[in-house]
């Protein structure tokens, strides 16, 4: 098992400080600042330097805007045009940039496929869709699958903005383990699949999720729905209490008959203006 530190060197996107459970961000044109509560440490930048952002979250009040600021714009990933959005029920903007080298990692995997005509890609916990559009600019058959209504109407604009409309993307609002278990049903099977659950969740029709729980039979269930050769399974999770070891295990676990590698890890931002590193996931990739 290989253990790796992936960092974002994605353009329109800037770790310009963090410490003090708070981080000074660039996206696109717009800087902000958002809580991190794995930021424990003291910013590298004064004070004079964090009042440039234009617009300040914070847990339980929402975002408070700096004089006249846009609450939409676009970002650029490639060909790929993804809307930004400051929402009045999260933090988030509709992109996870640590998220990036993954975007890249896998694009390099499909491509790579030349035995495999449109590979079929499952994305359980989808979101806004940028990992979908990348599959499917790589030339996937993409399934996307969320419970958050909102997160699929925004995931289709960000189709719609990207020119993507000619390509095969199958938008899903369901949960995510009734999902892949009608999947099996019907034998429908998956080159491969990204999962990002949320520790806490509910489905759209206030299904209970707890990561805990049940991600060691949604993976069970998941290695059920591959195809005989299949690609890579991604797995991302944010839990504080988690390893990147333990995704290790548990991968290892559910392929432990393909063969295969497994490689874990942490997502990290550098900072712009220092050597140091903002840890904010943990990851685990088999490939085959």
């Amino acid at each position: 098992m290989q253990i790796d530190v992936a960092v974002s060197d994605w353009p329109e996107y800037e770790l310009l400080d963090s410490g003090n459970c708070r981080k000074l961000e660039r996206f696109g044109k717009h800087v902000v600042i958002r809580g991190e509560p794995k930021a424990w440490w003291k910013p590298d930048l004064p004070e004079s330097e964090w009042s440039r952002a234009v617009a300040v979250h914070q847990d339980g009040r929402g975002w408070t805007m700096r004089g006249q600021v846009s609450r939409e714009w676009p970002l650029h990933y490639g060909d790929l045009t993804l809307q930004a959005r400051f929402t009045e029920t999260s933090k988030h903007v509709g992109v996870f940039p640590e998220q990036s080298p993954h975007w890249q990692w896998m694009q390099a995997k499909i491509k790579q496929a030349h035995n495999k005509n449109n590979p079929r890609l499952l994305n359980l916990f989808g979101y806004t869709g940028v990992a979908s559009l990348v599959a499917a600019a790589a030339g996937c058959a993409v399934t996307h699958v969320d419970a958050s209504k909102p997160a699929i109407t925004w995931a289709r604009a960000n189709q719609q903005l990207s020119n993507l409309t000619d390509r095969t993307i199958r938008w899903i609002l369901d949960d995510a383990t009734k999902y892949v278990t009608r999947e099996i049903r019907r034998g429908v099977r998956y080159d491969a699949i990204l999962l990002d659950p949320p520790s806490f969740g509910r489905g759209p029709n206030r299904e209970l999720w707890k990561v805990e729980k049940q991600l060691t039979d949604l993976l069970d269930i998941c290695r059920q729905v591959l195809t005989d050769n299949p690609l890579f399974i991604i797995l991302t999770m944010y839990n504080i209490e988690a390893s990147s070891l333990m995704i290790g295990n548990l991968l290892s676990d559910t392929m432990h008959d393909r063969g295969g590698r497994v490689k874990v890890g942490e997502l990290a931002l550098k900072h712009k203006h220092s050597d140091r590193f903002l840890p904010l996931s943990i990851f685990g990739r088999w490939e085959a």
